[in-house]
C-alpha cells in the first residue's frame, strides 16, 4: 500500500494537464482534489484544508494572481504556481501576491515533486513554531538566540546586515523571496529598487558560508526574481 504523503489541491482548467498531474501525484502517494475555476479552488481550500495548492494562473473565472491574494487573506497553505507565463514580471507578481514557488510549463514530474517536498518541509517548519532556537542545514548551523553562525562547528563572523539577510532567508527557508521583499525587509521600503545591495551582500554571504561560492548549495539565485535558501540538500 502506497504511503499517504499529503492532500494536494490542484486548481487547473486544462484537462490534459490535470490528467498528467493526477497520474504523477497519485502515483507518488498524494491524495488529490481538483478544481477547474478559481472560485471553486478557494472553496476547496476552505473545506478540504489541503497540505499544498498547485495553482494555474490562467483560470476561466479569476486570474490566479487574484486567487493567491484572496487566499493569503485567511490561509497560509503553501501555494505553488504552475503557468505557461515565462516572463520574470509574472513570477515576481505571483510571489509578491503570496505564492511560495513558481514552475513554468512544461516541467518534469521530478521537478514538481521536489518543489512539493520543499513546500511540505517549509510548512512543517512553520508549524513547529517560531520559537526555534537553532537552524541547521547540512554543515551550516545558526544559533538564533545568540545570533551566532557556524560552519562545521567553526564560528563565522557576519556583519549586522549580513546576519539580517541570513535571518530573513531562514525565516522563509525553501521559498523564493523576491528582490523587493528582501530589500524591504533588510533595508526598508526606501531601498526596494537597490538590487545592487543584494548582489553585494549575497556575494559576501556566499563567500563566508559556501564551500564553493561560484557553485552555491545554500543561497540559490532565481534569475531576475530573487533568492531562496535551499532546504532540500542531501547530507554529505
Amino acid at each position: 500500500m502506497t504511503e499517504d504523503k499529503g492532500l494536494i489541491l490542484l486548481i487547473e482548467d486544462e484537462p490534459q494537464m490535470r490528467r498528467f498531474l493526477r497520474i504523477t501525484l497519485q502515483g507518488y502517494g498524494h491524495r488529490l482534489v481538483e478544481a477547474v475555476t478559481g472560485q471553486e479552488g478557494l472553496t476547496q481550500v476552505a473545506t478540504r484544508n489541503p497540505d499544498v495548492v498547485l495553482l494555474d494562473l490562467g483560470l476561466p473565472d479569476i486570474d490566479g494572481l487574484e486567487v493567491t491574494a484572496r487566499l493569503r487573506e485567511w490561509s497560509q497553505v503553501p501555494v505553488i504556481v504552475l503557468s505557461a507565463r515565462e516572463q520574470e514580471e509574472d513570477k515576481i507578481k505571483a510571489l509578491d501576491a503570496g505564492a511560495d514557488d513558481y514552475l513554468t510549463k512544461p516541467f518534469s514530474a521530478g521537478e514538481l515533486l521536489a518543489r512539493i517536498r520543499v513546500a511540505l518541509r517549509h510548512k512543517a517548519m512553520q508549524q513547529s513554531g517560531s520559537e526555534e532556537s537553532e537552524f541547521i542545514l547540512d554543515n551550516l548551523r545558526v544559533d538564533i538566540v545568540k545570533r551566532q553562525v557556524f560552519i562545521d562547528d567553526g564560528e563565522i563572523h557576519l556583519t549586522p546586515i549580513e546576519y539580517r539577510l541570513l535571518s530573513i532567508l531562514i525565516k522563509h527557508a525553501g521559498k523564493v523571496i523576491t528582490h523587493r521583499q528582501l530589500l524591504k525587509e533588510v533595508w526598508g521600503a526606501a531601498y526596494v529598487n537597490q538590487n545592487h545591495y543584494l548582489r553585494i551582500y549575497m556575494g559576501q554571504l556566499r563567500h563566508k558560508l559556501e564551500a564553493d561560492p561560484a557553485r552555491p548549495r545554500f543561497f540559490i539565485n532565481e534569475p531576475g526574481v530573487g533568492y531562496r535558501l535551499r532546504i532540500d540538500i542531501e547530507k554529505k
